[in-house]
């Protein structure tokens, strides 16, 4: 039996097929219900006990072998012409397809700038937790139980009692390093945060920011304003004009808000800088004394300031692009017009 089955093994595999002639021919001598496989199979009663395993695995190696075979024959046949060997579609002479180089995510490349600013200016990147406890999120940076503040920004709740949450800023990565007690600290929390909002133009549940924070003896608000300054520069354009209004945020006093002049309507009112010709990018302030004592940071000695900004609203003015709904969209059309040299 063993014999029969290399015997038509060697003839399949010396079975010459051009065409769909030739092809039909193959599947009736081997395939049919009277080829010779299925004969083959026909006669595995008759094996003795003992080698029916090996000799049924050998048959249907066999079948699989012819099956294959016809299979990949008839697709040739099939997609080109009647004949394997004058497939007139195959163009040696054509030159090949050139590769392709993808593109970089508009949010990426506005990130990556924002690092490599402020790495130029002394600071260093740090990251930490998406899903974080109360004290690291809230009650560190001064937010009291129950506190208004709190609802300030609508949180997504994991777990309760003890509470476990989404984190809505990146300021519990500046919570984590001042608790690591190593001073002075310079560095920017980039990361993904998230709050209970309405998607619209302006808004979205899920976004990025990306927060500073520089402790060290003698930091003054001037150091803040320089800072942001010379960030806005570089980001946008020496033109860009800057200007700091007076604000709340529980971890910070005194407190602003950051403007710049709109770049989309430069100044005239549109949808993104309400109608007002200013476009906010971010908040800052000296960082508490209460923040540094919850920290284990002698706020006797050791003063700092703390920023922070969404990276959608900057990549929304750098490109011009008023809707920040286009980047969680996934149109390729829309991701196609950045590119790795931006």
């Amino acid at each position: 039996m063993l014999e029969k089955i290399k015997e038509i093994n060697s003839e399949i595999e010396r079975f010459t097929i051009e065409t769909k002639e030739q092809l039909e021919a193959f599947r009736l001598a081997f395939m049919s219900k009277k080829g010779k496989v299925s004969t083959l199979f026909d006669d595995f009663k008759n094996v003795a006990a003992e080698e029916k395993k090996l000799v049924g695995q050998e048959l249907n190696k066999l079948k699989n072998i012819a099956q294959e075979r016809f299979d990949s024959l008839a697709e040739v046949l099939q997609n080109g012409s009647s004949s394997i060997g004058a497939d007139a579609s195959l163009d040696l002479s054509l030159p090949a397809i050139p590769n392709e180089l993808g593109t970089r995510h508009p949010i990426t490349l506005v990130k990556e700038r924002i690092i490599q600013i402020f790495e130029r200016m002394g600071f260093n990147v740090s990251d930490g937790p998406e899903i974080e406890d109360d004290w690291h999120n809230f009650s560190a940076l001064n937010f009291p139980e129950n506190h208004p503040a709190r609802e300030m920004q609508d949180t997504f709740f994991i777990e309760k009692n003890p509470d476990m949450i989404l984190r809505t800023h990146t300021s519990n990565v500046q919570v984590r390093i001042m608790e690591q007690g190593k001073l002075p600290i310079r560095s920017i929390m980039p990361g993904r945060v998230y709050r209970n909002e309405a998607i619209s133009a302006r808004a979205h549940c899920m976004f990025h920011q990306v927060e500073g924070l520089y402790i060290d003896e003698n930091v003054s608000f001037a150091d803040l304003k320089n800072t942001i300054y010379h960030f806005v520069k570089e980001m946008f354009s020496k033109d860009i004009t800057v200007r700091f209004r007076p604000s709340f945020f529980p971890f910070t006093e005194p407190s602003a808000e950051i403007d710049i002049s709109c770049l989309i309507c430069k100044g005239k009112g549109c949808t993104i800088c309400k109608q007002s010709g200013w476009v906010e990018i971010g908040g800052c302030g000296m960082v508490d004394t209460n923040v540094l004592d919850n920290c284990k940071i002698d706020s006797k000695k050791y003063s700092g300031f703390a920023f922070g900004m969404g990276v959608e609203r900057i990549t929304n003015l750098k490109y011009q692009i008023k809707d920040l709904r286009l980047f969680t969209e996934n149109d390729i059309r829309f991701l196609r017009q950045f590119t790795a040299a931006e």
